[in-house]
């Protein structure tokens, strides 16, 4: 169960959080943040907002294609992308807001909880959204110095979802899947 990636949602996302913060953050901070924004959009909804897919690594959960679009903002020689246009880097670890790409991908559900999820978490120190992503979700698990996927299904299952919300699940992942190749065709 895997959902295509949306990079104008998440890039939207994302922005959103920026916004709340002044328009910068440290990338690590805001992974961490769009990753419990997710977390707890499956809980309540069944489906994750930014559509990316998540791995271990060594300082918690992570959003790994967010991840690598925010890597490749230093790189001259990636290719520019939707997010590369709207975020960009200032330096190795803060990413900011450089042109604000709008919200027509986001519901006023899913801004709102990424407004509650800022709130609550939005000024914590990097370090310690990472201590307490290992502490508090068990999908996670210590990769070392390397990464480990971590599966919508084992984040359902952290969250003690049913066979049947399970289900439900995969099966609004595959319509979204099936309206985002329909889209680009």
């Amino acid at each position: 169960m895997q959902m295509a990636f949306d990079e104008v949602k998440a890039t939207q996302i994302a922005a959103y959080l920026l916004n709340l913060a002044g328009g910068r953050l440290n990338y690590m901070a805001l992974i961490k943040l769009l990753y419990k924004i997710d977390r707890e959009a499956l809980r309540r909804w069944g489906v994750p907002v930014t559509t990316d897919r998540y791995v271990s690594m060594k300082y918690g959960p992570v959003t790994s294609r967010i991840y690598n679009r925010i890597k490749e903002g230093s790189n001259p020689n990636v290719r520019p992308s939707y997010w590369s246009a709207h975020i960009g880097r200032t330096s190795a670890n803060t990413v900011v807001l450089q042109r604000n790409p709008g919200d027509s991908e986001l519901s006023p559900a899913e801004e709102n909880l990424a407004a509650e999820v800022f709130k609550s978490d939005g000024a914590k120190d990097r370090f310690l959204l990472a201590e307490e992503c290992h502490r508090d979700f068990p999908e996670w698990k210590d990769p070392g110095e390397t990464s480990i996927p971590i599966t919508i299904e084992e984040i359902l299952a952290a969250l003690g979802k049913t066979e049947e919300e399970v289900a439900f699940t995969e099966s609004a992942i595959g319509l979204q899947n099936a309206v985002q190749s329909l889209l680009k065709a």
